[in-house]
């Protein structure tokens, strides 16, 4: 059994990346595994000041929401982010959340495996694929991490959309069964 961490940024609510979320969440509690699902949506996530405080106290100084996710982020074994993609990019919801967890760089964090869920308007296959490399780098900062598996949907413009895409759906379920 792992410890998984499903991290949804999206801030609309029933967005298109948070249904593929909760699949890929239902398909890993399916396979046995302990699923702890976080939506920042209505979170207090400020902006990182760079002040480096977090890789000295282990912990960031800022008081909101983010302390507590990042140390979520620490115990889990698996973090499957999922995120909109707005202008060819991951959201800045996101962003923003993983710079916070910068004091995870110096930490001993459980997590080795990083997968990305990700919805796009465009139907261009490769809208993910600079969001991809966005968490490709900061994955880059963490020994023994590797990236599992990403899954874009595409021509998912209003909530909902994704719904009527059984096949992706099924896709990601399968990938959190896997996990």
């Amino acid at each position: 059994m792992k410890n998984i961490l499903v991290l949804s940024s999206s801030l609309r609510k029933g967005s298109n990346s948070e249904i593929l979320a909760q699949e890929f969440a239902k398909g890993a509690a399916d396979a046995g595994n302990k699923v702890e699902f976080v939506s920042l949506r209505g979170k207090k996530i400020a902006f990182c000041t760079g002040c480096l405080a977090c890789q000295k106290k282990g912990r960031c100084v800022i008081k909101d929401d983010a302390n507590e996710i990042a140390e979520k982020m620490k115990s889990a074994d698996v973090i499957a982010f999922a995120t909109p993609i707005y202008y060819y990019e991951m959201s800045g919801q996101l962003k923003t959340m993983l710079d916070r967890a910068n004091s995870l760089y110096v930490s001993d964090y459980k997590f080795r495996e990083i997968y990305l869920l990700a919805t796009a308007a465009d139907t261009d296959k490769k809208a993910m694929n600079i969001a991809k490399r966005g968490i490709s780098g900061w994955i880059a900062c963490f020994e023994g991490v590797k990236f599992k598996g990403g899954v874009c949907g595409t021509g998912a413009e209003a909530a909902g959309d994704v719904k009527r895409m059984p096949l992706l759906l099924k896709r990601v379920y399968t990938m959190g069964k896997k996990v």
